[in-house]
């Protein structure tokens, strides 16, 4: 019987054997429910670990022409909490963190950065997607303006529904990556996040932030993102 353990024929097929198992046995680990959320978490750790080293900020995503664009009134409302939010009528954006130049800055003060016009493709995690227009500053142009630490890792922001998000600074100093003012030439409807509101091509529709009310600049996130906090990807590249 030792002679046979022993065999290189048998030791062949036995790895082979496990081999052909182990996904079995992964997939069995999932029907434990104690382990599923363990083996999520890992596997949503892991994509957000890989995202974070494959993104380009130089790698831009596709740009339509005007003849594309979905018409304004077929862009889905598609919130966290409320449509309406309670909206200060002297709105200002509250800055703080890692910066020189903290205190509330105004859309005024956005405005007078140099305005970007794109037409991006918008695509939620629900499965649908569009081709819209957004304009207004990129977010890069904002991070000098109040003169964000060059070795800050992260930039979070708050907004008047209660929602959070936050974005490596790799994706915050993308050149597409907006702080959005206007849709379709027109301001931001209460719907699509007025006043203000993340557009950020590169990401999966969730991390585009609207109605914000709040911009920091830290090295420590005490919350990642809403829904990243509820197990979804952190970075969701597209």
């Amino acid at each position: 019987m030792q002679r046979q353990f022993d065999d290189p024929e048998f030791k062949r097929v036995s790895r082979r054997q496990i081999l052909k198992l182990t996904p079995l046995v992964a997939l069995g680990a999932f029907a434990i429910p104690q382990a599923q959320d363990y083996l999520l978490g890992r596997g949503t750790a892991f994509t957000d670990w890989a995202a974070a080293k494959l993104f380009r900020t130089g790698h831009l995503a596709p740009t339509y022409p005007d003849s594309a664009l979905t018409p304004l009134n077929r862009f889905k409302f598609n919130s966290y909490d409320t449509n309406t939010p309670e909206i200060d009528p002297d709105w200002s954006l509250e800055v703080s963190g890692m910066v020189s130049k903290p205190g509330d800055y105004s859309l005024d003060d956005l405005r007078r950065l140099p305005k970007i016009s794109q037409n991006t493709r918008h695509v939620c995690i629900e499965g649908w997607d569009l081709v819209a227009n957004f304009a207004g500053a990129r977010m890069s142009d904002f991070l000098k303006l109040i003169g964000a630490d060059p070795n800050a890792r992260f930039v979070y922001v708050e907004c008047a529904d209660d929602y959070y998000e936050s974005l490596d600074m790799e994706a915050a100093m993308h050149p597409q990556s907006l702080l959005c003012y206007e849709m379709y030439g027109k301001p931001l409807e209460a719907g699509h996040g007025a006043p203000l509101r993340w557009s950020l091509p590169t990401k999966i529709g969730y991390k585009s932030a609207k109605y914000l009310t709040s911009f920091k600049v830290t090295n420590v996130l005490t919350q990642r993102s809403y829904w990243g906090d509820q197990g979804y990807s952190t970075y969701a590249d597209i």
